[in-house]
């Protein structure tokens, strides 16, 4: 019987990387009507790669940056799904010597910036909040990229240095970590030394005395920065092969759904959690109604600043020959959502 109604489903393979709210699915057994996704949990990095260069599985978390350059350049391999899992305040990960000369992020000018992927997502929006906040332009930087052609996903999606923009490889023999640590670099987009990523570094740079973030008090600045425009940035969503949603249209709501039902069943379970602090009154009981609401939903609606935002930085960072257009990025059914 088990054998004859999962012969019904779709078999499809999913991967992403670890993350609280796709746990219920990746570890928890939680599956879209239809379906019985394989689930494989790998670092986001390889996701990119696999997915860019192979497009080794069904579904998928992707690079939001990577999937607008591929559509873009023509490639319509994947259709995305506006499943936002992956929130942060990219700007605020940056990092510097401290004997570079660096108070302010307009002292970036004129500095060596490391990169591990230049056209990475989170180096977008850091690159965004830089100009539009802080008036440093990509142009202002000189650029080092610690990925190689074979292992970045711009060699799959034929990236070129923006023109201005001064853009250096990083020799394969040293990386971000060392080239900062002996101050061949003055900053960093963000450091990154996880041995399951593509990426080289292994240096334990934060624990050095001359090395600290761009934002001393990234809480603050957090704070600040969506006072100021409204948003929190995403780097990733989640794709489909589009000859399998082609096939099968149905596939994009049933996934949507169960996803976002994964979501709120996390949600649910950490203000349940929360209650003790508000009956002992830790936590100030008018702070009820922000934890009841929804930082963070997926859809293309609620997100709308937000992905205007993010497909205008990619186009004007020169990723990118045209404006890829909201309504481009995502399957048709979900796009009232």
């Amino acid at each position: 019987m088990l054998e004859d109604a999962l012969a019904k489903k779709l078999q499809l393979s999913f991967s992403s990387d670890r993350n609280p709210y796709l746990d219920p699915i990746l570890v928890g057994g939680m599956q879209p009507d239809g379906m019985d996704l394989q689930s494989t949990v790998m670092q986001s990095s390889r996701i990119f790669w696999y997915q860019l260069h192979e497009a080794r599985f069904d579904i998928s978390e992707m690079s939001i940056s990577s999937y607008l350059i591929s559509l873009a350049r023509g490639d319509d391999t994947w259709v995305g799904l506006p499943i936002f899992h992956s929130h942060h305040f990219f700007h605020t990960w940056s990092i510097i010597r401290t004997d570079a000369g660096i108070e302010r992020p307009e002292d970036l000018k004129g500095k060596r910036m490391g990169v591990m992927e230049y056209q990475m997502t989170a180096a977008v929006w850091m690159r965004g909040a830089l100009l539009h906040e802080f008036g440093v332009a990509p142009e202002d930087m000189e650029w080092w990229m610690e990925r190689t052609e074979q292992s970045s996903h711009g060699g799959a999606t034929g990236f070129k240095a923006p023109p201005g923009v001064k853009l250096n490889r990083i020799p394969e023999d040293t990386n971000i970590g060392v080239m900062m640590s002996e101050g061949q670099l003055d900053a960093a987009v963000f450091y990154h030394r996880d041995p399951a990523s593509v990426d080289r570094s292994r240096i334990d740079l934060m624990s050095r005395p001359d090395i600290r973030h761009l934002f001393p008090d990234a809480a603050t600045e957090s704070e600040r920065y969506y006072q100021s425009t409204g948003l929190h940035p995403v780097n990733h969503c989640i794709v489909v092969r589009r000859s399998l949603l082609e096939k099968h249209p149905w596939i994009a709501l049933n996934v949507f759904r169960t996803f976002r039902a994964a979501k709120d069943d996390v949600v649910a379970q950490g203000r349940q959690l929360m209650e003790p602090y508000f009956q002992t009154g830790a936590f100030p009981s008018d702070r009820r109604s922000a934890v009841a609401a929804d930082p963070l939903p997926y859809g293309v609606k609620a997100n709308q600043k937000l992905l205007e935002t993010v497909t205008q930085y990619v186009y004007e960072q020169g990723l990118t020959a045209r404006k890829v257009e909201v309504e481009e990025m995502f399957a048709p059914s979900t796009l009232g959502l």
